[in-house]
């Protein structure tokens, strides 16, 4: 096991490139500001070093709202969602308080959500024993409008680099309608939209625009996905994140 100064004081850190890729991205971003003795503590639980993106947004940021917050990219966090913050990595995932070497997530890493309830995750070491279709160390996505995991195909790196592409159009193609980003933005930190008839639902794939949406908390949001999943879908999708 690495300590945290092997960690932090790398010859090659992935923030100054990462800084350039935020600087040049179309997308509308925002940088929230981070808590660096939490960045510290997602490192070494992860045993990742600021030579990684993952790594360097736990130790630089308190993660990312992209395209006007409509997915939260997490870092390290500064404080609690009712302070306007978003939650960290450890957080999210429900770290220890104290560094454990024999702990790491059961089923993956969370490391994104949408206001939907869509769950971006970095696979473990065995994703088919956790029920998580790709490869290990490579992105899924929980998608609300399916009630399943898909596999991204790419890292966390390249997710990120994915994410300030403005491939979020496509990705997201027949989830928006006219005035999401409106709605988006009112939306605090901690709230996501609900929206009936469900996006599951054959009402939602035929016309989004006649359904209604309401903010709730996005504890809300993520519950009655699961739920749902675990009634309607082909599997239970374990773990999607405590926010």
């Amino acid at each position: 096991m690495r300590g945290i100064d092997e960690l932090v004081h790398v010859d090659d850190p992935a923030w100054p490139e990462l800084q350039g890729l935020l600087r040049a991205s179309s997308v509308p971003l925002q940088v929230m500001p981070g808590d660096i003795n939490e960045g510290r503590r997602c490192l070494l639980q992860m045993q990742v070093s600021a030579r990684s993106v993952l790594g360097a947004l736990a130790l630089h940021t308190g993660g990312l709202l992209v395209d006007n917050g409509w997915v939260r990219a997490f870092g390290g966090g500064s404080g609690s969602v009712a302070d306007g913050r978003l939650p960290s990595l450890a957080q999210v995932n429900r770290f220890p308080t104290n560094f454990d070497p024999g702990w790491h997530p059961a089923t993956g890493l969370v490391v994104g959500h949408d206001i939907l309830g869509g769950v971006f995750a970095l696979n473990g070491g065995d994703p088919a024993a956790a029920g998580r279709p790709g490869a290990p160390g490579q992105m899924t996505y929980f998608a609300p409008d399916a009630l399943e995991w898909e596999a991204m195909e790419m890292s966390h790196s390249g997710w990120v680099s994915w994410l300030f592409s403005g491939r979020l159009e496509t990705f997201y193609d027949g989830m928006r309608w006219p005035g999401w980003r409106e709605e988006t933005v009112s939306l605090a930190v901690g709230q996501g939209l609900s929206v009936y008839p469900f996006l599951w639902s054959e009402e939602a794939h035929a016309d989004l625009t006649a359904t209604g949406r309401r903010p709730v908390p996005m504890r809300e949001v993520l519950g009655v996905a699961a739920d749902f999943a675990r009634q309607m879908g082909p599997s239970d999708p374990g773990f999607l994140g405590d926010v």
